[in-house]
C-alpha cells in the first residue's frame, strides 16, 4: 500500500502558477479543491499536467430539502467531472434532518455513485449528516457501502473532547474510510492552533492512534493507495490575534510538517 498526498487549494490567495511548483517541491502527489470553481479553468487544467498532479473534487452539498441536496449533490459532480478526480469528497446533507431524511439521502447518494462509477467519500463534517459519531454509526450500519472521508478533528469539537470513548465507532468508520484530512481538533474548535505545539500533544497523538486504525483497515482490505489531505485551513479556521487578525502560526509550514510526519509515519504500513 503507498500513501499520495494532496495539499488543499482552500485559503491560498497566490496565483496558482506560483502555489504548483511549492507544492511539487513539497512532496505532494496532487491537489484537491471546490471542482465547481475551477472546471471551466483551462489555465488550471494545464497546470494539473504540467506538473503531473491528480485531483481531488470537492463538494458541498445545498439547499433544505433532499430532494434539493441531492440535486447539488448531482449537479456539483457533474461539474466536476471534466478534471478527473480520482474521488470526490461531498459534505453532504443537513445535521437537522431526521433519520428518515437522512437515510433518504444515503440511499439516492449511493445510487448515483454507482451509476457514475466514481467513488464518493462522505465528510464527517459539523453541520452534515455525519456530524456526530453516533448517527453516523447507524448510517455505516444501515449502508455498507457507504464511504467516508475522516475527519476527526470535528467530531473533538462537537463531543468537547478527544473522542476515544468512541473507539469502536472509530473502528467502524476506518472500515469505510477511502480519504483522510488529517487536520488535528481540539474540545473547543476543529482546529488547533499549530499541532506542534507541545500543549496539543495529547491531541495530536490521539488523531495519529485514529490515524493509524484506518491505515491498518485498509492495509486488511488490500487497498493499493491511501489518499491523505493535511487540511488546515485559513481564518476563521486559523486563529488570528485580536485586532490585527494576524495568523498565530504559519498555516504553509503546518500543512507541510503534516504531510511530512504523516509520510514518515506511514511507511510502517507499506507492504
Amino acid at each position: 500500500m503507498q500513501l499520495k498526498t494532496f495539499r488543499h487549494l482552500w485559503g491560498i490567495t497566490s496565483p496558482f502558477e506560483e502555489v504548483f511548483p511549492a507544492i511539487k517541491k513539497a512532496g505532494y502527489d496532487g491537489v484537491e479543491f471546490k471542482g465547481v470553481k475551477v472546471a471551466h479553468d483551462n489555465a488550471f487544467k494545464k497546470l494539473m499536467t504540467e506538473y503531473d498532479f491528480e485531483f481531488i473534487s470537492q463538494i458541498h452539498t445545498y439547499g433544505e430539502t433532499v430532494d434539493e441536496h441531492i440535486a447539488s449533490f448531482k449537479e456539483l459532480i457533474e461539474i466536476s467531472l471534466p478534471l478527473n478526480p480520482i474521488l470526490l469528497n461531498s459534505q453532504s446533507g443537513k445535521d437537522s434532518w431526521g433519520k428518515d431524511q437522512k437515510n433518504e439521502f444515503v440511499e439516492r447518494a449511493l445510487a448515483y455513485e454507482k451509476e457514475m462509477g466514481i467513488p464518493v467519500a462522505h465528510e464527517i463534517h459539523r453541520g452534515r449528516i455525519t456530524y456526530n459519531p453516533w448517527d453516523t454509526r447507524d448510517l455505516l450500519l444501515a449502508y455498507n457501502d457507504l464511504k467516508l472521508c475522516c475527519d476527526f478533528s470535528h467530531w473533538v469539537c462537537v463531543c468537547e473532547r478527544i473522542i476515544d470513548s468512541e473507539i469502536d465507532i472509530i473502528q467502524l468508520c476506518a472500515n469505510h474510510c477511502i480519504h483522510l484530512h488529517s487536520r488535528v481538533g481540539y474540545e473547543q474548535g476543529p482546529q488547533v492552533p499549530d499541532p506542534r505545539a507541545p500543549e496539543y500533544a495529547r491531541h495530536l497523538a490521539a488523531h495519529e492512534k485514529w490515524w493509524d486504525i484506518i491505515w491498518q483497515a485498509q492495509r486488511e482490505k488490500q487497498f493499493k493507495t491511501s489518499t491523505l489531505t493535511p487540511e488546515f485551513g485559513p481564518p476563521d479556521y486559523h486563529h488570528t490575534l485580536p485586532f490585527t487578525r494576524e495568523p498565530v502560526s504559519d498555516l504553509w509550514e503546518i500543512c507541510n510538517w503534516m504531510n511530512d510526519r504523516q509520510k514518515e509515519r506511514f511507511t510502517q504500513f507499506i507492504n
